[in-house]
């Protein structure tokens, strides 16, 4: 395979003279690690020689390369051909590999002394080390308080004794319009948060938590959106399972329909979570809790079926990987939700929600009206409270309808 990608840029008589020339052949191996066809390999390899001999020509050094001489390169080749939408990333590519390789020295990173950058990275060393929350929520708390503070103090040195609670609530007020009551409900979540942390430091005389609007929420007033067994199973079987993508797929929805898997925990499987000796499986699950899951033989046989003949080879220890290069693991829990949407659309299936959620609503479902307690439903779903199983209670409607009291008919005013 580096054969072909070298054969024609080898032609090249003016290869020995290229800077780049002893640079290639590790790079064309690293996109070949990634998945990259030859074709595309020989594409690239002929677009950063270009840029060597650009180099040669303009008696620029390989260690000076950067993104800036990048960028006038490509304005450069811009006015004598077309620049293809790729090139950019292809030579950001080549840059980190030389960066790597210690070739090229890594930026210097530019150190933010504002006080809003002060204050966040306080809050979220808090938030990782003391209360142990996951990246993509201290990602959503910070983009509130960053709004927040920005609104209130602007350039101004952050002086927190001055916050008022009309402050908060006018703040909260203003940008719920608009907002899931999911989306407003992370917003003073995040502020309850960030207050209680500010008065612990003393940066508050009084614990300003108290100040945040509520979101009207009445527990347990909706009802899981699920499927029945039958359901699961049209989706199951939209899964090619004569392809390679349809094998990874079938995979994924066994894990998320039969152990009630998250999204986000399909995304962060990885090889060494599965003990094939002991049959069982570590799930990464949310507040960086770790548990172990039986593995189940249909679980097992389809893992094994993609694993042997359908996993490309490439150096992510995640077990699912994407089927295009680069050959990594998913970018999120997104990518897992976008493969259950397409299967439902394929089963003819139109649900309220779509989400991977559904299938573990659709899990915890079927336990239920199988005889299920509330207890053994929970464990599967490893709920760390039990009133976070309570919701499912609710499904059970000939249970219900034998506690409901008949309506008073006739007599009285």
């Amino acid at each position: 395979m580096l054969e072909n990608a070298f054969k024609h840029v080898i032609r090249d008589k003016t290869l020995c003279k290229n800077p780049l020339a002893i640079y290639l052949q590790p790079f064309a191996t690293s996109l070949i690690e990634d998945g990259y066809p030859d074709r595309t390999i020989q594409w690239k390899l002929e677009l950063v020689g270009g840029f060597g001999q650009w180099l040669r020509r303009s008696r620029v050094l390989v260690t000076d390369v950067n993104e800036q001489l990048i960028e006038t390169f490509i304005e450069d080749r811009h006015r004598v051909r077309r620049i293809h939408r790729n090139d950019r990333r292809t030579f950001n590519q080549f840059l980190d590999h030389l960066r790597k390789r210690g070739v090229v020295p890594s930026p210097k990173p530019i150190r933010d002394q504002s006080p809003l950058v002060d204050t966040l990275n306080r809050y979220e060393r808090y938030l990782r080390s003391e209360r142990g929350l996951a990246t993509a929520t201290i990602i959503n708390y910070e983009s509130f308080l960053q709004k927040f503070l920005t609104k209130r103090f602007g350039e101004r040195p952050f002086l927190f004794r001055q916050l008022r609670a009309s402050d908060i609530s006018d703040f909260v007020l203003r940008h719920v319009d608009g907002m899931s009551r999911g989306r407003a409900q992370i917003m003073t979540t995040a502020f309850r948060s960030f207050f209680r942390f500010l008065f612990r430091n003393g940066d508050l005389q009084v614990d300003l938590a108290a100040s945040v609007p509520t979101v009207a929420h009445w527990r347990l007033s909706t009802v899981p959106k699920y499927m029945i067994p039958e359901q699961v199973k049209r989706v199951l079987e939209t899964c090619d399972r004569q392809t390679a993508v349809g094998r990874r797929d079938y995979a994924i929805f066994l894990l998320l329909a039969r152990l009630g898997l998250r999204a986000g925990e399909i995304v962060s499987l990885e090889l060494d979570d599965i003990d094939w000796r002991a049959g069982e499986i570590l799930v990464r699950g949310k507040g960086s809790r770790h548990d172990r899951m039986p593995l189940a033989a249909d679980i097992g046989e389809a893992l094994t079926a993609y694993l042997r003949s359908d996993r490309p080879a490439c150096r992510t220890r995640r077990v699912f990987v994407r089927t295009n290069a680069p050959r990594r693991g998913f970018a999120g829990a997104s990518t897992v939700s976008a493969i259950v949407r397409c299967a439902l659309e394929r089963a003819d299936l139109h649900p309220a929600f779509k989400g991977a959620h559904l299938l573990r609503h659709s899990l915890a479902t079927s336990m239920l009206r199988s005889g299920a307690t509330m207890g053994e439903i929970g464990e599967v779903l490893r709920h760390r409270l039990s009133k976070t199983t309570e919701i499912y209670a609710k499904i059970d409607f000939d249970a219900l309808r034998s506690l409901a009291h008949p309506w008073p008919v006739g007599g009285g005013r």
